[in-house]
């Protein structure tokens, strides 16, 4: 994980699997004292490689809430604003903000990950159906995991 913005000792931090923000927040030497935590989800569960932002806007320009923008830029967001829809928690509805994903292929992408467990590369939406080389390279810079 790394820890960034208003915290002890920022950087990358190594946590256990099963990990949540607040873990991660401890690990960076704890949150200063006059910053507010409530926009983050602390008992949120971490994946390996998000970044956790505390206390600092996300650089995203998504909305600041537990699974999003300043809990970690990896997990969610509209990409019209700027953000970054994460492939491995996002619903129907985040999927169907990204060019050339209306409701058949989010349910795709969505049954694909009921059926494979978690995406570990970007490049496995390869292997939904209906997502060809064109729409991939139209939504590739728009995801992360």
């Amino acid at each position: 994980m790394h820890v960034a913005g208003d915290v002890a000792r920022p950087g990358v931090v190594t946590l256990p699997a099963g990990s949540r923000v607040v873990d991660a927040i401890e690990a960076a030497g704890g949150a200063a004292t006059d910053v507010d935590l409530t926009p983050l989800n602390l008992a949120r569960v971490l994946t390996d490689g998000e970044q956790v932002l505390v206390g600092v806007d996300s650089p995203h320009g998504s909305e600041p809430a537990g699974d999003h923008a300043a809990g970690d830029t990896a997990s969610g967001g509209d990409p019209a604003s700027g953000g970054v829809v994460s492939l491995n928690t996002a619903g129907a509805a985040e999927l169907e903000t990204l060019p050339g994903i209306g409701p058949a292929l989010s349910q795709r992408i969505l049954d694909w990950r009921e059926q494979n467990g978690r995406f570990s590369s970007v490049d496995e939406l390869l292997e939904v159906s209906g997502i060809g080389p064109s729409t991939f390279e139209d939504i590739e810079p728009l995801v992360a995991l």
